[in-house]
């Protein structure tokens, strides 16, 4: 059974609590929660003051995804703030391994995430120092982007590394999920699902995490 993680990037956030209430009530297992500067992808989102105020919320684990460069300089505050795991950018890290190590250090789950562009092989000397890899299936950046197919390839190699050395690695698929493709996605071997426009511009989100969660 996959873990299903909303994106609230795609919440509306006039109604914030009533949100975070809803998730809580549902199915969904972990709140995902995209920080972005406006300077590693073309947007900003939010930042600590955010993520403290759902933290509040919830007793489901936050899972925080930086896209941000320098994300040495912030650690220390999104773990005051709450974040239960935190993924950086093999593309804004190069001394990626430092950064992992400070956020365990931090007493955090720590992820790396990859972009459409870059080889899953780039993760080899960095896997087993992980406990999550962000395969990033649109370009990050905007929500409500189609799935890029090449990505179930990507997913495919991603689990054969994880698995040729038995790793307890969590595949988190961040980008396009529908109800329509999930099932292909964890067939492919990834077993995080996060899901944002899906679920919070959907009719009944709650009905949308329960499908997801039965798959």
């Amino acid at each position: 059974m996959a873990i299903v993680a909303p994106s609230l990037l795609a919440a509306d956030f006039l109604k914030l609590e009533e949100t975070c209430k809803m998730l809580n009530e549902s199915e969904a297992d972990w709140f995902h929660l995209d920080v972005m500067d406006g300077r590693f992808v073309p947007n900003i989102s939010f930042g600590p003051m955010i993520i403290e105020f759902i933290r509040k919320t919830t007793k489901k684990i936050c899972d925080v995804h930086l896209m941000i460069v320098e994300p040495e300089k912030y650690t220390e505050t999104f773990k005051k703030v709450g974040a239960d795991h935190l993924t950086v950018h093999i593309e804004a890290c190069p001394h990626l391994h430092r950064n992992i190590q400070q956020i365990k250090s931090l007493g955090m789950k720590a992820g790396v995430a990859i972009n459409p562009h870059t080889p899953v092989n780039s993760l080899i000397d960095i896997i087993q120092d992980i406990d999550q890899v962000v395969l990033m299936t649109v370009n990050p950046g905007f929500g409500g982007q189609e799935f890029i197919p090449h990505s179930l390839t990507k997913i495919r190699e991603l689990r054969k590394l994880i698995s040729n050395w038995n790793l307890p690695v969590d595949i988190v698929i961040d980008g396009g999920v529908t109800v329509e493709n999930a099932s292909d996605i964890i067939a492919a071997g990834a077993n995080v699902l996060v899901a944002g426009s899906t679920v919070f511009k959907a009719h009944d989100p709650k009905a949308v995490i329960a499908q997801l969660k039965k798959l």
